[in-house]
């Protein structure tokens, strides 16, 4: 799924299905054997005063200050190769304010010729085991333009 403004192409898994996102993105899920949440896969174009330098901190202010009730950053790289592009990823867990609900994922600010983009896999927590391996091939396949 290319982002409408060309700067990177989100790679899905032949199960997954798009979904509404906001303006400019494009998202995909795939549906978790009980219907609920499996993988959530989100490319967003760079829209702030997020940086390579500051990203691990950037992400986990953007999620306090969107939705999530509390956020813990558990590791971060920077200076990732992408397909077309460097990268700075931050893994980390957060709680949401509406159902508390817990998540983890793998959020990485990438730099491509044709500019920045954010990167988003996510997946509920207690099934993180098992939906990892997808999410971080959906991660090294992330092509910037």
């Amino acid at each position: 799924m290319e982002l409408p403004d060309a700067t990177a192409v989100l790679p899905i898994p032949p199960d997954a299905t798009p979904v509404p996102g906001d303006r400019g993105t494009v998202s995909a899920t795939v549906t978790a054997p009980d219907g609920g949440l499996g993988i959530y896969l989100n490319a967003t174009p760079r829209q702030s005063d997020e940086s390579q330098s500051n990203w691990p901190e950037f992400r986990l202010a953007h999620l306090t200050g969107e939705h999530a009730a509390s956020a813990q950053r558990l590791s971060n790289r920077a200076g990732m190769s992408f397909r077309g592009g460097l990268g700075s990823c931050v893994e980390d867990t957060y709680v949401t304010r509406v159902g508390a609900h817990q998540y983890r994922e793998i959020a990485c600010l990438v730099a491509g010729t044709r500019g920045s983009s954010v990167l988003v896999a996510a997946a509920p927590a207690d099934s993180w085991d098992l939906y990892s391996p997808v999410l971080e091939q959906a991660v090294d396949a992330y092509a910037a333009e």
